[in-house]
């Protein structure tokens, strides 16, 4: 399983169509990581990239992320990627605590990025 993290700074980014670069977490069948790498982020908002078919194609089964907006959890959904939104703290804590069970996602978009309004991605 590959897992793909949002970062800044090895930390979860709250924002993940503005992260820094995606950190992607490969996990053996006893559940422990057995490799890291990094995948540069795209320009553009979440939603507006292609960043979930990049994902896909790197064999990313599962986000964890900060927050995004609802166009974008549409499109990793649709990439087929289980996604885990309200996740914060240090990378490697985060997968471990996801691992162990402990991740449940938090139910909650970006209210920026609403499908009616305009897409705005300027804000922080």
């Amino acid at each position: 399983m590959k897992i793909a993290i949002p970062t800044r700074n090895n930390y979860v980014d709250n924002h993940f169509g503005h992260c820094e670069l995606y950190t992607i977490f490969t996990i053996d069948e006893t559940m422990q990581i057995t490799a890291t790498e990094t995948l540069p982020s795209p320009q553009g908002c979440g939603c507006k990239s292609n960043i979930a078919a990049i994902l896909k194609n790197h064999g990313v089964e599962v986000m964890l992320a900060g927050n995004m907006g609802s166009g974008a959890l549409t499109i990793l959904q649709q990439n087929g990627l289980k996604v885990y939104r309200g996740c914060s703290g240090d990378i490697n804590g985060v997968v471990t605590s996801f691992l162990s069970g402990q991740v449940k996602d938090s139910g909650e978009s970006c209210q920026h990025h609403s499908q009616k309004e305009e897409h705005d991605c300027s804000h922080a």
